[in-house]
C-alpha cells in the first residue's frame, strides 16, 4: 500500500539555507517540499492546501518563528493539527518560553546537519498526533435491585435431588 505524500513548507529567511534545506527534504521519497520567501506567501498557500509540517527560522529579521507560529496557531482557515519545526542559532530562556506559548512542536539548534532535519521531520511526521480522544462506554447497571426479571421461555424439567 502507498503511503500518501506529506507535505513540508520552508520558511527561512536566508536563500541559500532555504534551498539546500529544501533541496535536502525533497530527496526524502515520502515528502513534498514547498519553500516560501515571506510570511504572506506561507500563509496563503496553507489556507489553500494543508501542510503538514513547517519548517522556520528564528534568525530571520522580518518573520522570526514564534510569530510565524503564532500568527499560524490563530489563523481558523489553517488547520489546528499542522506541526511546526523551528530552527534557532541559539536558545535563550526567552526564546523557549515564546517557543512554549505559540506551539512551536520542536527546535533544532543550527549549525545542524540537512540530514538530520530531514531524520526530525520524517520523526514527527511518522508520530502518532497526539488527539484526546474521550471513549464513551455503556454504563453498567446492576439490574439485581430490580428483582428477578428472569422469564422462563421453555418448561424445564423438575431437576433431580441430590
Amino acid at each position: 500500500m502507498v503511503q500518501p505524500l506529506k507535505t513540508v513548507a520552508v520558511l527561512i529567511a536566508n536563500p541559500a539555507l532555504s534551498s539546500i534545506l529544501s533541496m535536502t527534504l525533497a530527496g526524502a521519497p515520502s515528502l513534498r517540499v514547498r519553500p516560501f520567501e515571506t510570511e504572506l506567501a506561507l500563509k496563503s498557500y496553507l489556507r489553500l492546501a494543508p501542510a503538514d509540517l513547517v519548517v522556520v527560522d528564528f534568525d530571520s529579521t522580518t518573520s522570526p518563528a514564534h510569530e510565524v507560529a503564532e500568527h499560524l496557531r490563530s489563523d481558523t482557515a489553517i488547520p489546528k493539527r499542522l506541526q511546526i519545526i523551528a530552527l534557532a542559532s541559539g536558545l535563550s530562556i526567552e526564546t523557549k518560553a515564546a517557543s512554549i506559548h505559540v506551539g512551536i512542536d520542536e527546535i533544532i539548534m543550527k549549525p545542524m546537519s540537512p540530514r538530520y532535519l530531514v531524520e526530525r521531520v520524517l520523526a514527527r511526521l511518522a508520530a502518532k498526533p497526539k488527539v484526546e480522544v474521550v471513549r464513551r462506554g455503556l454504563n453498567k447497571r446492576d439490574w439485581s435491585k430490580f428483582g428477578d426479571n428472569v422469564v422462563p421461555l421453555f418448561r424445564q424439567a423438575p431437576q433431580p435431588q441430590a
